[in-house]
Protein backbone atom coordinates (compact mmCIF):
# COMPACT_ATOMS: atom_id res chain seq x y z
CA UNK A 1 0.00 0.00 0.00
CA UNK A 2 2.91 2.33 0.59
CA UNK A 3 3.90 3.26 -2.99
CA UNK A 4 4.02 6.99 -3.51
CA UNK A 5 1.77 8.31 -6.29
CA UNK A 6 0.50 11.76 -7.07
CA UNK A 7 -3.17 12.61 -7.30
CA UNK A 8 -4.64 13.22 -10.71
CA UNK A 9 -7.42 12.22 -13.04
CA UNK A 10 -7.14 9.49 -15.68
CA UNK A 11 -8.63 9.80 -19.15
CA UNK A 12 -9.56 7.08 -21.63
CA UNK A 13 -6.16 7.05 -23.35
CA UNK A 14 -4.28 6.54 -20.06
CA UNK A 15 -5.49 2.96 -19.64
CA UNK A 16 -4.55 1.87 -23.15
CA UNK A 17 -1.14 3.53 -22.82
CA UNK A 18 -0.66 1.82 -19.46
CA UNK A 19 -1.70 -1.56 -20.91
CA UNK A 20 0.85 -1.17 -23.69
CA UNK A 21 3.54 -0.11 -21.25
CA UNK A 22 2.71 -3.00 -18.95
CA UNK A 23 3.23 -5.41 -21.83
CA UNK A 24 6.63 -3.82 -22.58
CA UNK A 25 7.55 -4.24 -18.89
CA UNK A 26 6.54 -7.90 -19.07
CA UNK A 27 8.69 -8.37 -22.18
CA UNK A 28 11.52 -6.63 -20.31
CA UNK A 29 11.12 -9.01 -17.37
CA UNK A 30 11.18 -11.97 -19.76
CA UNK A 31 14.45 -10.70 -21.25
CA UNK A 32 15.99 -10.13 -17.81
CA UNK A 33 15.10 -13.71 -16.87
CA UNK A 34 16.44 -15.13 -20.17
CA UNK A 35 19.68 -13.13 -19.87
CA UNK A 36 20.14 -14.23 -16.21
CA UNK A 37 20.60 -10.64 -15.07
CA UNK A 38 19.35 -11.20 -11.53
CA UNK A 39 21.27 -11.02 -8.29
CA UNK A 40 23.16 -14.06 -7.04
CA UNK A 41 21.83 -15.94 -3.98
CA UNK A 42 22.10 -13.84 -0.83
CA UNK A 43 19.82 -15.62 1.66
CA UNK A 44 18.20 -12.28 2.51
CA UNK A 45 14.96 -11.97 4.46
CA UNK A 46 13.01 -8.97 5.70
CA UNK A 47 9.73 -8.20 7.38
CA UNK A 48 7.09 -5.53 7.81
CA UNK A 49 4.54 -5.29 10.63
CA UNK A 50 1.31 -3.31 10.43
CA UNK A 51 0.18 -1.85 13.74
CA UNK A 52 -2.87 -0.28 15.37
CA UNK A 53 -3.04 2.85 17.52
CA UNK A 54 -5.25 2.47 20.59
CA UNK A 55 -6.13 4.55 23.62
CA UNK A 56 -5.96 3.45 27.25
CA UNK A 57 -9.63 2.45 26.89
CA UNK A 58 -8.77 -0.03 24.10
CA UNK A 59 -10.49 2.06 21.42
CA UNK A 60 -8.81 3.04 18.10
CA UNK A 61 -7.06 6.43 17.90
CA UNK A 62 -7.00 8.26 14.54
CA UNK A 63 -3.60 9.82 15.14
CA UNK A 64 -1.02 8.24 12.84
CA UNK A 65 0.18 11.56 11.37
CA UNK A 66 0.87 12.98 14.84
CA UNK A 67 2.56 9.78 16.02
CA UNK A 68 4.72 9.48 12.88
CA UNK A 69 5.81 13.09 13.27
CA UNK A 70 7.02 12.27 16.77
CA UNK A 71 8.66 8.98 15.78
CA UNK A 72 10.54 10.75 12.93
CA UNK A 73 12.03 7.54 11.53
CA UNK A 74 11.99 6.18 7.97
CA UNK A 75 11.40 2.72 9.45
CA UNK A 76 7.82 3.77 10.24
CA UNK A 77 5.24 4.88 7.70
CA UNK A 78 1.53 5.37 7.21
CA UNK A 79 -0.88 2.63 6.34
CA UNK A 80 -4.39 2.85 4.92
CA UNK A 81 -6.27 4.38 7.86
CA UNK A 82 -5.42 6.96 10.50
CA UNK A 83 -5.26 4.30 13.25
CA UNK A 84 -2.62 2.30 11.30
CA UNK A 85 1.17 2.42 11.18
CA UNK A 86 3.71 0.11 9.57
CA UNK A 87 7.23 -0.66 10.71
CA UNK A 88 9.79 -1.96 8.22
CA UNK A 89 12.72 -4.02 9.45
CA UNK A 90 15.91 -3.82 7.35
CA UNK A 91 16.89 -6.99 5.43
CA UNK A 92 18.90 -9.60 7.33
CA UNK A 93 20.91 -12.56 6.14
CA UNK A 94 19.34 -15.83 7.24
CA UNK A 95 21.74 -17.69 9.53
CA UNK A 96 23.35 -17.61 12.96
CA UNK A 97 21.29 -15.85 15.66
CA UNK A 98 19.26 -13.88 13.12
CA UNK A 99 15.94 -14.44 14.89
CA UNK A 100 17.18 -13.25 18.26
CA UNK A 101 18.64 -10.16 16.58
CA UNK A 102 15.36 -9.50 14.79
CA UNK A 103 13.40 -9.89 18.02
CA UNK A 104 15.62 -7.36 19.77
CA UNK A 105 15.34 -4.87 16.88
CA UNK A 106 11.56 -5.14 16.77
CA UNK A 107 11.18 -4.83 20.54
CA UNK A 108 13.34 -1.71 20.52
CA UNK A 109 11.43 -0.17 17.59
CA UNK A 110 8.00 -0.91 19.04
CA UNK A 111 8.93 0.32 22.52
CA UNK A 112 10.16 3.59 21.01
CA UNK A 113 7.01 3.96 18.89
CA UNK A 114 4.84 3.15 21.89
CA UNK A 115 6.56 5.87 23.96
CA UNK A 116 6.08 8.42 21.18
CA UNK A 117 2.44 7.41 20.75
CA UNK A 118 2.03 7.90 24.49
CA UNK A 119 2.75 11.61 24.00
CA UNK A 120 -0.67 11.88 22.30
CA UNK A 121 -2.38 9.42 24.69
CA UNK A 122 -2.16 6.47 22.31
CA UNK A 123 -0.32 3.16 22.30
CA UNK A 124 0.75 0.44 19.86
CA UNK A 125 -1.27 -2.76 19.45
CA UNK A 126 -0.08 -5.71 17.32
CA UNK A 127 -3.23 -7.65 16.43
CA UNK A 128 -4.89 -8.99 13.27
CA UNK A 129 -8.11 -6.97 13.67
CA UNK A 130 -8.70 -4.57 16.55
CA UNK A 131 -11.80 -5.96 18.35
CA UNK A 132 -13.06 -2.51 19.32
CA UNK A 133 -13.31 -1.16 15.76
CA UNK A 134 -16.77 0.11 14.89
CA UNK A 135 -18.29 0.66 11.46
CA UNK A 136 -18.09 4.42 12.08
CA UNK A 137 -14.30 4.10 12.44
CA UNK A 138 -13.92 2.59 8.97
CA UNK A 139 -15.11 5.37 6.71
CA UNK A 140 -13.31 7.26 3.95
CA UNK A 141 -12.82 10.35 6.15
CA UNK A 142 -10.53 8.21 8.35
CA UNK A 143 -8.24 7.16 5.48
CA UNK A 144 -4.67 8.44 5.84
CA UNK A 145 -4.03 11.73 4.05
CA UNK A 146 -1.89 10.16 1.30
CA UNK A 147 -2.60 10.55 -2.41
CA UNK A 148 -2.20 6.84 -3.13
CA UNK A 149 -4.93 5.81 -0.71
CA UNK A 150 -7.39 8.42 -1.93
CA UNK A 151 -6.73 7.45 -5.57
CA UNK A 152 -6.91 3.74 -4.87
CA UNK A 153 -10.19 4.18 -3.01
CA UNK A 154 -11.60 6.31 -5.82
CA UNK A 155 -10.59 3.84 -8.54
CA UNK A 156 -11.79 0.69 -6.73
CA UNK A 157 -15.13 2.36 -5.91
CA UNK A 158 -15.48 3.47 -9.54
CA UNK A 159 -14.63 0.00 -10.86
CA UNK A 160 -17.21 -1.61 -8.58
CA UNK A 161 -19.87 1.01 -9.27
CA UNK A 162 -21.85 0.36 -6.07
CA UNK A 163 -21.44 -0.09 -2.32
CA UNK A 164 -19.20 -2.86 -1.04
CA UNK A 165 -21.03 -5.70 0.68
CA UNK A 166 -19.48 -7.41 3.70
CA UNK A 167 -21.08 -10.77 4.43
CA UNK A 168 -19.05 -13.08 6.68
CA UNK A 169 -20.65 -16.03 8.47
CA UNK A 170 -18.63 -17.62 11.24
CA UNK A 171 -19.55 -18.16 14.87
CA UNK A 172 -21.90 -15.24 14.22
CA UNK A 173 -22.81 -13.49 10.99
CA UNK A 174 -21.88 -9.98 9.91
CA UNK A 175 -23.68 -8.28 7.03
CA UNK A 176 -23.23 -4.61 6.20
CA UNK A 177 -22.24 -2.29 3.37
CA UNK A 178 -19.52 0.30 2.91
CA UNK A 179 -19.13 3.18 0.48
CA UNK A 180 -15.32 2.91 0.50
CA UNK A 181 -12.43 0.46 0.88
CA UNK A 182 -11.88 1.73 4.45
CA UNK A 183 -12.94 -1.61 6.10
CA UNK A 184 -9.81 -3.15 4.57
CA UNK A 185 -7.78 -1.00 7.00
CA UNK A 186 -9.01 -3.23 9.83
CA UNK A 187 -6.65 -5.95 8.53
CA UNK A 188 -3.16 -5.62 10.03
CA UNK A 189 -0.58 -8.17 8.99
CA UNK A 190 3.02 -9.30 9.10
CA UNK A 191 4.72 -9.54 5.71
CA UNK A 192 7.71 -11.86 5.37
CA UNK A 193 10.09 -11.31 2.44
CA UNK A 194 12.56 -13.81 1.04
CA UNK A 195 14.94 -12.88 -1.77
CA UNK A 196 15.26 -15.75 -4.23
CA UNK A 197 16.99 -16.42 -7.53
CA UNK A 198 14.77 -16.88 -10.61
CA UNK A 199 15.62 -20.59 -10.73
CA UNK A 200 14.35 -21.05 -7.17
CA UNK A 201 11.37 -18.71 -7.34
CA UNK A 202 8.68 -21.17 -8.44
CA UNK A 203 9.68 -23.81 -5.87
CA UNK A 204 9.68 -21.26 -3.05
CA UNK A 205 6.36 -19.68 -4.12
CA UNK A 206 4.68 -23.08 -4.49
CA UNK A 207 5.99 -24.17 -1.10
CA UNK A 208 4.74 -20.94 0.46
CA UNK A 209 1.28 -21.47 -1.07
CA UNK A 210 1.17 -25.03 0.26
CA UNK A 211 1.90 -23.94 3.86
CA UNK A 212 -0.33 -20.83 4.03
CA UNK A 213 -3.01 -22.93 5.71
CA UNK A 214 -0.60 -24.14 8.41
CA UNK A 215 0.61 -20.57 8.96
CA UNK A 216 -2.95 -19.36 9.56
CA UNK A 217 -3.88 -22.32 11.77
CA UNK A 218 -0.89 -21.54 14.00
CA UNK A 219 -1.08 -17.76 13.87
CA UNK A 220 -4.79 -16.83 13.60
CA UNK A 221 -5.38 -13.61 15.55
CA UNK A 222 -8.48 -11.90 14.12
CA UNK A 223 -11.72 -13.45 15.41
CA UNK A 224 -13.76 -10.23 15.81
CA UNK A 225 -15.04 -7.51 13.51
CA UNK A 226 -17.62 -4.81 14.31
CA UNK A 227 -18.59 -6.55 17.54
CA UNK A 228 -19.23 -9.95 15.91
CA UNK A 229 -17.30 -13.18 16.40
CA UNK A 230 -16.59 -14.45 12.90
CA UNK A 231 -13.80 -16.67 11.54
CA UNK A 232 -10.73 -17.38 13.67
CA UNK A 233 -8.81 -15.38 11.03
CA UNK A 234 -11.34 -12.95 9.56
CA UNK A 235 -8.80 -10.86 7.61
CA UNK A 236 -8.91 -12.84 4.33
CA UNK A 237 -12.68 -12.68 3.75
CA UNK A 238 -12.74 -9.06 4.95
CA UNK A 239 -9.83 -8.08 2.71
CA UNK A 240 -11.36 -9.78 -0.32
CA UNK A 241 -14.83 -8.28 0.16
CA UNK A 242 -13.64 -4.76 1.00
CA UNK A 243 -11.43 -4.48 -2.11
CA UNK A 244 -13.73 -6.37 -4.48
CA UNK A 245 -14.08 -4.48 -7.75
CA UNK A 246 -16.60 -7.06 -9.00
CA UNK A 247 -20.32 -6.39 -8.67
CA UNK A 248 -22.38 -9.59 -8.13
CA UNK A 249 -22.84 -10.15 -11.88
CA UNK A 250 -19.09 -10.30 -12.51
CA UNK A 251 -18.65 -12.57 -9.50
CA UNK A 252 -21.28 -14.88 -11.00
CA UNK A 253 -19.32 -14.94 -14.27
CA UNK A 254 -16.24 -16.21 -12.44
CA UNK A 255 -14.18 -13.02 -12.78
CA UNK A 256 -11.23 -13.29 -10.40
CA UNK A 257 -11.11 -11.14 -7.25
CA UNK A 258 -8.14 -8.81 -6.72
CA UNK A 259 -7.52 -10.38 -3.33
CA UNK A 260 -6.58 -13.79 -4.56
CA UNK A 261 -5.16 -17.10 -3.40
CA UNK A 262 -4.43 -18.04 -7.01
CA UNK A 263 -5.55 -21.01 -9.08
CA UNK A 264 -2.45 -23.03 -10.02
CA UNK A 265 1.08 -23.97 -9.10
CA UNK A 266 3.61 -21.97 -11.14
CA UNK A 267 6.82 -22.69 -13.06
CA UNK A 268 8.30 -19.15 -12.99
CA UNK A 269 7.85 -15.70 -11.46
CA UNK A 270 6.87 -14.64 -14.97
CA UNK A 271 3.66 -16.71 -14.67
CA UNK A 272 2.38 -14.50 -11.85
CA UNK A 273 3.21 -11.15 -13.42
CA UNK A 274 1.66 -12.36 -16.69
CA UNK A 275 -1.53 -13.39 -14.85
CA UNK A 276 -1.68 -9.92 -13.32
CA UNK A 277 -1.59 -8.33 -16.78
CA UNK A 278 -4.06 -10.80 -18.28
CA UNK A 279 -6.73 -10.79 -15.57
CA UNK A 280 -6.66 -7.46 -13.75
CA UNK A 281 -7.42 -4.01 -15.23
CA UNK A 282 -5.19 -1.17 -14.06
CA UNK A 283 -6.43 0.69 -11.00
CA UNK A 284 -3.68 3.34 -11.12
CA UNK A 285 -2.75 3.73 -14.82
CA UNK A 286 0.27 5.95 -14.14
CA UNK A 287 3.10 5.74 -16.69
CA UNK A 288 6.66 6.96 -16.37
CA UNK A 289 8.97 8.00 -19.23
CA UNK A 290 11.23 4.94 -19.15
CA UNK A 291 11.10 2.50 -22.05
CA UNK A 292 12.24 -0.76 -20.41
CA UNK A 293 13.35 -2.33 -23.69
CA UNK A 294 15.47 0.69 -24.63
CA UNK A 295 17.09 0.55 -21.18
CA UNK A 296 17.86 -3.15 -21.68
CA UNK A 297 19.28 -2.51 -25.17
CA UNK A 298 21.61 0.07 -23.62
CA UNK A 299 22.80 -2.48 -21.03
CA UNK A 300 20.90 -0.89 -18.14
CA UNK A 301 18.42 -2.22 -15.58
CA UNK A 302 14.81 -1.09 -16.12
CA UNK A 303 12.67 -0.11 -13.12
CA UNK A 304 9.57 -1.77 -14.68
CA UNK A 305 7.57 0.77 -12.69
CA UNK A 306 4.20 0.00 -14.31
CA UNK A 307 4.62 -3.72 -13.65
CA UNK A 308 5.61 -2.99 -10.03
CA UNK A 309 2.70 -0.59 -9.44
CA UNK A 310 0.16 -2.95 -11.03
CA UNK A 311 1.49 -5.85 -8.96
CA UNK A 312 0.89 -3.74 -5.85
CA UNK A 313 -2.84 -3.60 -6.64
CA UNK A 314 -3.27 -7.38 -6.93
CA UNK A 315 -3.47 -8.69 -3.38
CA UNK A 316 -2.07 -12.20 -3.53
CA UNK A 317 -1.38 -13.94 -0.22
CA UNK A 318 2.04 -14.82 -1.63
CA UNK A 319 3.07 -12.02 -3.94
CA UNK A 320 5.99 -11.89 -6.40
CA UNK A 321 8.19 -8.79 -6.02
CA UNK A 322 10.59 -7.30 -8.58
CA UNK A 323 13.03 -4.79 -7.10
CA UNK A 324 16.47 -3.27 -7.66
CA UNK A 325 19.19 -2.95 -5.01
CA UNK A 326 22.60 -1.41 -5.70
CA UNK A 327 21.79 -1.37 -9.42
CA UNK A 328 21.08 -5.12 -9.60
CA UNK A 329 17.56 -6.57 -10.06
CA UNK A 330 16.25 -9.27 -7.75
CA UNK A 331 13.07 -11.23 -7.04
CA UNK A 332 11.38 -11.78 -3.70
CA UNK A 333 8.48 -13.86 -2.46
CA UNK A 334 6.36 -11.68 -0.15
CA UNK A 335 4.34 -13.81 2.25
CA UNK A 336 1.30 -11.74 3.34
CA UNK A 337 -0.68 -14.41 5.16
CA UNK A 338 -0.03 -13.78 8.83
CA UNK A 339 -1.87 -11.38 11.13
CA UNK A 340 0.19 -9.08 13.33
CA UNK A 341 0.99 -10.17 16.90
CA UNK A 342 0.30 -11.21 19.53
CA UNK A 343 3.87 -10.63 20.81
CA UNK A 344 7.29 -10.10 19.26
CA UNK A 345 8.22 -13.66 20.29
CA UNK A 346 5.14 -15.00 18.48
CA UNK A 347 5.90 -12.97 15.34
CA UNK A 348 9.48 -14.26 15.26
CA UNK A 349 8.35 -17.85 15.93
CA UNK A 350 5.94 -17.57 12.98
CA UNK A 351 8.79 -16.25 10.84
CA UNK A 352 11.21 -19.00 11.89
CA UNK A 353 8.60 -21.67 11.10
CA UNK A 354 7.89 -20.12 7.69
CA UNK A 355 11.50 -19.69 6.57
CA UNK A 356 12.41 -23.16 7.78
CA UNK A 357 9.49 -25.10 6.32
CA UNK A 358 9.56 -23.25 2.97
CA UNK A 359 13.26 -24.03 2.52
CA UNK A 360 12.73 -27.71 3.31
CA UNK A 361 9.61 -28.12 1.15
CA UNK A 362 11.23 -26.30 -1.80
CA UNK A 363 14.13 -28.78 -1.74
CA UNK A 364 12.17 -32.01 -1.37
CA UNK A 365 12.75 -34.54 -4.18
CA UNK A 366 8.97 -35.11 -4.50
CA UNK A 367 7.60 -31.64 -3.71
CA UNK A 368 4.28 -31.37 -1.92
CA UNK A 369 2.75 -29.41 -4.83
CA UNK A 370 3.27 -32.40 -7.14
CA UNK A 371 1.15 -34.48 -4.74
CA UNK A 372 -1.45 -31.96 -3.55
CA UNK A 373 -4.09 -30.52 -5.91
CA UNK A 374 -4.00 -26.72 -5.93
CA UNK A 375 -7.72 -26.68 -5.13
CA UNK A 376 -6.95 -28.62 -1.94
CA UNK A 377 -4.33 -26.02 -0.90
CA UNK A 378 -6.93 -23.27 -1.43
CA UNK A 379 -9.55 -25.24 0.55
CA UNK A 380 -7.02 -25.80 3.36
CA UNK A 381 -6.41 -22.03 3.49
CA UNK A 382 -10.12 -21.33 3.91
CA UNK A 383 -10.47 -24.08 6.55
CA UNK A 384 -7.59 -22.56 8.52
CA UNK A 385 -9.16 -19.09 8.34
CA UNK A 386 -12.49 -20.44 9.57
CA UNK A 387 -11.28 -22.78 12.31
CA UNK A 388 -7.74 -21.71 13.23
CA UNK A 389 -5.81 -24.19 15.35
CA UNK A 390 -8.75 -26.65 15.17
CA UNK A 391 -8.79 -26.83 11.35
CA UNK A 392 -8.50 -30.07 9.37
CA UNK A 393 -6.59 -30.22 6.08
CA UNK A 394 -6.25 -32.43 3.03
CA UNK A 395 -2.58 -33.39 2.80
CA UNK A 396 -0.43 -35.92 0.89
CA UNK A 397 -0.05 -39.29 2.61
CA UNK A 398 3.40 -40.19 3.80
CA UNK A 399 5.17 -43.20 2.35
CA UNK A 400 4.53 -45.05 -0.86
CA UNK A 401 0.75 -45.24 -0.78
CA UNK A 402 0.27 -41.88 -2.51
CA UNK A 403 -2.90 -39.87 -2.60
CA UNK A 404 -4.12 -37.53 0.10
CA UNK A 405 -5.80 -37.89 3.47
CA UNK A 406 -7.54 -35.65 6.01
CA UNK A 407 -5.35 -34.57 8.90
CA UNK A 408 -5.68 -32.38 11.99
CA UNK A 409 -3.75 -29.12 11.46
CA UNK A 410 -1.98 -29.17 14.83
CA UNK A 411 -0.98 -32.82 14.37
CA UNK A 412 0.31 -32.13 10.85
CA UNK A 413 2.43 -29.24 12.08
CA UNK A 414 3.77 -31.09 15.10
CA UNK A 415 4.52 -34.43 13.41
CA UNK A 416 5.49 -33.44 9.87
CA UNK A 417 6.04 -29.73 9.32
CA UNK A 418 8.04 -28.88 12.47
CA UNK A 419 10.75 -31.47 11.68
CA UNK A 420 10.89 -30.02 8.16
CA UNK A 421 11.16 -26.48 9.57
CA UNK A 422 14.00 -27.65 11.82
CA UNK A 423 15.85 -29.13 8.84
CA UNK A 424 15.21 -25.98 6.81
CA UNK A 425 16.61 -23.69 9.50
CA UNK A 426 19.66 -25.96 9.76
CA UNK A 427 20.11 -25.60 5.99
CA UNK A 428 20.00 -21.80 6.37
CA UNK A 429 22.71 -22.06 9.02
CA UNK A 430 20.52 -20.81 11.88
CA UNK A 431 22.04 -21.62 15.26
CA UNK A 432 20.34 -24.44 17.21
CA UNK A 433 19.59 -22.12 20.15
CA UNK A 434 17.52 -19.81 17.91
CA UNK A 435 15.94 -22.72 16.08
CA UNK A 436 14.87 -24.55 19.22
CA UNK A 437 13.61 -21.47 21.06
CA UNK A 438 11.28 -20.26 18.32
CA UNK A 439 10.14 -23.60 16.92
CA UNK A 440 9.48 -24.56 20.55
CA UNK A 441 6.90 -21.75 20.68
CA UNK A 442 5.15 -23.28 17.64
CA UNK A 443 5.24 -26.74 19.22
CA UNK A 444 3.65 -25.43 22.42
CA UNK A 445 0.86 -23.73 20.47
CA UNK A 446 0.11 -27.07 18.83
CA UNK A 447 0.28 -28.98 22.11
CA UNK A 448 -2.01 -26.55 23.98
CA UNK A 449 -4.10 -25.66 20.89
CA UNK A 450 -3.77 -21.97 21.65
CA UNK A 451 -3.17 -18.99 19.40
CA UNK A 452 -4.14 -15.31 19.50
CA UNK A 453 -7.63 -15.97 18.16
CA UNK A 454 -8.45 -18.73 20.63
CA UNK A 455 -7.20 -16.57 23.53
CA UNK A 456 -9.25 -13.56 22.40
CA UNK A 457 -12.43 -15.61 21.98
CA UNK A 458 -12.02 -17.43 25.31
CA UNK A 459 -11.29 -14.19 27.21
CA UNK A 460 -14.24 -12.41 25.56
CA UNK A 461 -16.63 -15.20 26.58
CA UNK A 462 -15.29 -15.16 30.15
CA UNK A 463 -16.01 -11.43 30.25
CA UNK A 464 -19.55 -11.99 28.99
CA UNK A 465 -20.09 -14.70 31.61
CA UNK A 466 -18.92 -12.21 34.25
CA UNK A 467 -21.79 -9.92 33.24
CA UNK A 468 -20.12 -7.42 30.90
CA UNK A 469 -21.98 -6.16 27.84
CA UNK A 470 -20.57 -7.17 24.45
CA UNK A 471 -18.98 -3.74 23.92
CA UNK A 472 -17.48 -3.70 27.40
CA UNK A 473 -16.24 -7.29 27.02
CA UNK A 474 -14.51 -6.49 23.70
CA UNK A 475 -12.91 -3.37 25.16
CA UNK A 476 -11.76 -5.25 28.28
CA UNK A 477 -10.38 -8.10 26.14
CA UNK A 478 -8.48 -5.57 24.02
CA UNK A 479 -7.01 -3.80 27.07
CA UNK A 480 -5.90 -7.12 28.57
CA UNK A 481 -4.44 -8.19 25.21
CA UNK A 482 -2.35 -5.00 24.97
CA UNK A 483 -1.17 -5.45 28.56
CA UNK A 484 -0.01 -9.04 27.90
CA UNK A 485 1.48 -8.05 24.52
CA UNK A 486 3.68 -5.51 26.32
CA UNK A 487 4.73 -8.05 28.95
CA UNK A 488 5.98 -10.16 26.05
CA UNK A 489 5.36 -13.80 27.02
CA UNK A 490 4.21 -15.80 23.97
CA UNK A 491 0.45 -16.22 23.66
CA UNK A 492 0.38 -19.91 24.63
CA UNK A 493 1.38 -18.78 28.16
CA UNK A 494 -1.30 -16.10 28.48
CA UNK A 495 -3.88 -16.73 31.22
CA UNK A 496 -7.42 -16.70 29.83
CA UNK A 497 -9.80 -14.11 31.23
CA UNK A 498 -9.53 -10.70 32.84
CA UNK A 499 -7.41 -10.21 35.97
CA UNK A 500 -10.18 -8.34 37.75
CA UNK A 501 -13.69 -8.46 36.40
CA UNK A 502 -15.04 -4.99 35.86
CA UNK A 503 -18.59 -4.28 37.04
CA UNK A 504 -21.29 -4.94 34.41
CA UNK A 505 -22.15 -2.04 32.11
Amino acid sequence: MGEKVEAGQFDLSDRQRYRDKLQRCLTGLERLLAEKRFDRPKNLMGLEIELNLVGADGMPKMLNAQVLERIASRDFQTELAMFNLEVNIAPHRLGGRVFDRLAEEIRTSLAYADRKAGEVDAGIAMIGILPTLDRDDLVSSNLSAVDRYALLNEQIVAARGEDFTLDIEGVERLTCTSKSIAPEAACTSVQLHLQVTPDRFADVWNAAQAVTAAQIALGANAPFLFGRELWRESRPPLFQQSTDTRPPELQAQGVRPRTWFGERWVTSAYDLFEENRRYFPALLPICDDEDPLDVLDAGGVPSLSELVLHNGTVYRWNRPVYDIADGVPHLRVENRVLPAGPTVTDVIANAAFYYGVVRALAEEPRPVWTRLPFEAAAANFEAACRHGIDARFEWPRRGRLGGTTEVDAAVLVRDELLPLAEAGLDAWGVEPADRDLYLGVIEERCRRRVNGASWQAATFHRALEAGLSREAALAATTRRYVELMREGDPVHLWPVGLPETAPPS
